[in-house]
């Protein structure tokens, strides 16, 4: 078993430690958190491939007409055995934050989801579920029936210092300007291609917008080939330890309000896989520590290399639509994904409303080997402040 928050605690016997650890984390286990990487096991630009190939490298031309390729729609026995399970679990009276594979039984779908679990961590790196059932299930059924599919590919970490492992992508109000306080996905606003701070995403649609709101994603392994041949000097910019990424607050008691990090990893030993990290908003909005001395500025080459990077991304990507009951799941490691700006429609229709999850793929369950010291443990990665537990409310907060 791979070591999680209870790794340090004695052997002997559980401890009251443990137990009140229990109490807040229902398998003891609590998210790793944000971490700089491990510097010595950074590689230089030499150590790089010259070119990736394989099942990650994929044109958006060969998906663009071919939906098929990408696109499961749930069958009837499928749903049945999703509508089963999230009964059992609702009438067990568990949290929805102590779901697990283990008390939502999916028999039939289990090797089919085990299929697509190494379809996304280990090939293209994403899938569209069409005719998940929100409408008729409500919402309360539609998250447990959701989560409980998510237990089939990874761990639930938490996506922000609430301790939200179940998010929820809505329009909340607040101020997309004030990036170095807000979180994008709490706006209409544009989200430029990114990565999640986890293994795996996934998008539920309950309500679509008005207008906007779209989905690209892009082959991060293709950007990396194209910007090899086309600009090298900005691959070389984009593979150099020099970028701080924000933390937005979101910081334990001692940690650094910021990380400095890479975009482009090598995977270290394994596979030697190219990981890649990024998200714009996340390098603007620091100004406040660059204008104390803390940080350097951006230098004109990295804003030209995060430029560049966004115009080959929008140049490669592939264009879809979620429509309600649709579920996006997406690798983090060799795919980026963006968002159009959206605009609602007015009340009392309802808003623009995805139901997010962020999930590991530890190593040792046949996860990616990354640079960062929680490489191992399961729920590697996300955002974890302090001792905060886990939540899964029903709509924004």
């Amino acid at each position: 078993m791979a070591p999680g928050l209870t790794a340090t605690l004695p052997h002997q016997g559980p401890s009251s430690k443990e137990h009140a650890l229990k109490l807040v984390f229902p398998d003891g286990i609590k998210t790793s958190g944000q971490h700089p990487p491990l510097y010595e096991q950074l590689r230089s630009y030499d150590d790089f491939p010259e070119e990736i190939t394989g099942a990650t490298v994929w044109d958006a031309e060969d998906y663009k007409c071919n939906p098929e390729r990408w696109t499961h729609c749930l069958a009837e026995n499928e749903i049945e055995e999703l509508s089963e399970a999230a009964d059992e679990f609702r009438a067990a009276t568990i949290p929805l934050t102590g779901i697990s594979k283990e008390n939502f039984k999916l028999p039939r779908l289990a090797s089919f989801l085990e299929s697509m679990r190494n379809e996304l961590i280990n090939g293209k790196g994403f899938i569209l579920f069409k005719g998940f059932p929100v409408e008729q299930w409500g919402n309360h059924k539609s998250a447990i029936a959701y989560m409980g599919l998510g237990t089939y590919l990874g761990y639930f970490v938490s996506q922000n210092g609430k301790g939200h492992v179940l998010g929820h992508v809505k329009d909340l109000g607040e101020d997309a300007k004030k990036i170095d306080k807000v979180r994008i996905y709490r706006t209409n606003a544009r989200q430029y291609f990114h990565a999640d701070d986890s293994d795996l995403v996934g998008l539920l649609c309950i309500a679509r917008a008005l207008e906007g709101g779209e989905s690209d994603i892009v082959s991060s392994h293709h950007v990396y080939n194209v910007l090899r041949r086309e600009r090298p000097d900005v691959l070389k910019t984009l593979i150099q330890p020099i970028w701080h990424f924000d933390r937005k607050g979101e910081v334990s008691k001692g940690e650094d309000p910021y990380i400095r990090t890479s975009v482009f990893y090598l995977e270290p030993g394994g596979e030697r896989r190219v990981y890649c990290k990024w998200d714009p908003y996340y390098i603007r909005s620091l100004e406040r520590f660059s204008s104390a001395g803390l940080i350097p500025p951006l230098s004109p080459a990295q804003l030209e290399a995060a430029d560049v990077l966004e115009s080959t991304c929008q140049r490669l990507s592939l264009h879809m639509v979620l429509e309600v009951g649709d579920i996006q799941f997406l690798s983090n490691a060799q795919v980026l994904h963006a968002r159009t700006e959206y605009k609602d429609h007015a009340p009392p229709a309802p808003r623009r409303h995805l139901m997010r999850l962020w999930l590991a793929t530890p190593e040792g369950e046949g996860g990616w080997k990354l640079p960062f010291h929680d490489s191992e443990e399961k729920k590697r990665g996300g955002i974890q402040v302090d001792d905060v537990g886990p939540v899964a409310h029903l709509d924004a907060e």
